[in-house]
């Protein structure tokens, strides 16, 4: 058997992350994350520590403001997959840098390559709004330099909606199961989005990984049963229970006004991106360029991805 790429996660214990690290494990790949020394005092973030270690993880110590570190790190490595959080997007320039330096990830090789923290939606088709425009700009940012540099392979993983964040809360970040009563709509309800459940976020990024056809692209993940409107969803949702929902509908107005005025910045990036995704249909609005993207369900059809439909199940 022709030997699997070795994969170097930074951010491996994020929210993205530590399912990419579970599936590169279980699909066979040597496996390594960047980790710094005070993230074992973090309760939580050791717990997923533990875990790795115990399926095989090879921790590296390290820092991506440390860049001796992270040439270590790379250097060890064929592939690898950057799962940073916003706060650290910007860092990811240093990423670029110790790939060049240590110089062992180059177009060579079909699976060698960097995997950027994409993972959302294609900043090259979205129009937000602040205080989303920034976090998205961040984005472009790193994919640019990366495009610019011309000697360093890479993969961007356009995956949408995480099925997790938005589907149990229909947007409402407070809570934590669908609604029973009342629900509100972003927009008038019927413009498409695309959710993807985070481990088959994970097994399409791995997939990726040692495919020669994802080099150098974009890789879309576009589940045909998952791109459905938000009142679709919700018709969806009231079959489930067998009840209609009291809707509020908001306007874009109400929207930019209610983004404006909020001093949550959490709250207001993620109603930002609502508008973006809701109202101006960002990420549906294009089709997949067969010259410079590919599509996740087409490239690799034997996968038996999580509907929205079955989601929903376990919430009625």
């Amino acid at each position: 058997m022709e030997e699997k790429s070795k994969i170097l996660i930074i951010g491996g214990t994020g929210y993205i992350g530590k399912y990419i690290v579970k599936e590169s494990v279980k699909c066979g790949h040597s496996t390594f994350i960047l980790v710094r020394k005070n993230t074992l005092a973090n309760p939580e973030k050791s717990k997923f520590i533990d875990t790795f270690k115990s399926i095989g993880v090879t921790l590296i110590y390290g820092d991506l403001s440390n860049q001796e570190s992270l040439i270590k790190a790379i250097k060890q490595v064929d592939v690898v997959i950057s799962t940073v959080g916003g706060g650290q997007f910007a860092d990811q320039e240093n990423i670029i840098n110790a790939i060049k330096e240590a110089g062992n990830i180059k177009i060579l090789n079909s699976y060698q390559r960097f995997f950027p923290s994409e993972f959302g939606f294609d900043v090259d088709h979205v129009d937000a709004v602040e205080p989303a425009a920034s976090h998205f700009a961040l984005k472009a940012k790193i994919r640019n330099m990366i495009k610019s540099q011309g000697t360093i392979p890479y993969t961007f993983v356009i995956s949408n909606w995480f099925g997790d964040f938005f589907l149990p809360n229909f947007g409402d970040l407070q809570a934590k199961t669908p609604p029973r009563d009342k629900v509100v709509i972003f927009g008038d309800g019927n413009t498409k989005a695309i959710y993807v459940k985070e481990e088959d976020i994970a097994t399409y990024t791995i997939k990726a990984v040692d495919d020669p056809r994802t080099l150098n692209t974009t890789l879309h993940i576009r589940p045909p049963a998952n791109i459905l409107s938000f009142n679709e969803i919700v018709s969806l949702w009231e079959e489930k229970i067998g009840k209609t929902l009291d809707k509020v509908y908001l306007p874009e107005e109400k929207i930019i006004n209610i983004i404006q005025e909020g001093p949550d910045l959490p709250s207001s990036v993620n109603l930002a991106i609502c508008h973006s995704i809701f109202v101006k249909g960002d990420s549906t609005n294009f089709e997949v360029d067969p010259s410079i993207g590919v599509e996740a369900t087409e490239l690799y059809p034997e996968v038996k991805y999580t509907t929205v439909n079955d989601y929903y199940n376990k919430f009625v």
